[in-house]
């Protein structure tokens, strides 16, 4: 089983990326390939017509990481919460992803907050990120406060860190069943996204 954990933070060193590696390692021993795409910069042009089409900007930026999700059965994505949103270049990340790239294929929420915050960015994502690309949010979710304290060293240091290691990895444990399960899914043969390319 292939995972990609997607960084959603722009920002270069960010917790966001420090615990998509954490959450890439905590997959190997159970047999997933995982690997992390970061959006660190921001390195993706915004959204425009061309990625539908032939567009060589597109194919450059964008053709290698389209690659990378339709290879993937699952999905997390760890957002920062920011002004109590979602950043915008995980929106135009998930505005790029098509159906081929995601669609049918589960997804775990992870995210993360310096203080008390991180509730905002899960019903962000929850409400408005799957229509069109048919991504499946799994009903859990991760909300990892005072990150910085958290996931440091192999071991957990205090209750609240060995609880958060121990909420993380049950729900990477239910994402992978997930993404065994939605496997059946897409090779029913009901899929029809040409007839129905758009969420209602």
């Amino acid at each position: 089983m292939k995972i990609t954990v997607i960084s959603g933070s722009h920002r270069v060193h960010s917790q966001s990326e420090r615990v998509s590696g954490y959450i890439a390692a905590a997959l190997a021993p159970m047999g997933v390939a995982a690997s992390v795409v970061s959006l660190s910069n921001n390195p993706l042009p915004l959204w425009d017509e061309g990625v539908w089409g032939d567009d060589p900007k597109w194919s450059a930026v964008w053709g290698p990481i389209s690659s990378a999700l339709a290879e993937s059965d699952a999905f997390v994505f760890v957002t920062p919460e920011w002004a109590g949103m979602v950043p915008p270049g995980l929106k135009n990340f998930l505005l790029l992803c098509s159906t081929r790239d995601v669609g049918h294929k589960p997804a775990l929420i992870v995210s993360i907050s310096s203080g008390v915050g991180g509730s905002y960015p899960v019903a962000e994502l929850r409400m408005s990120s799957y229509k069109n690309n048919r991504l499946v949010y799994i009903p859990d979710h991760v909300i990892l406060r005072d990150v910085e304290a958290l996931f440091v060293g192999d071991s957990a240091q205090g209750e609240r860190d060995a609880s958060a290691r121990a909420r993380l990895m049950y729900s990477l444990q239910l994402l992978v069943e997930y993404g065994k399960a939605l496997a059946a899914v897409r090779a029913s043969g009901v899929i029809n996204n040409k007839e129905f390319p758009f969420g209602l």
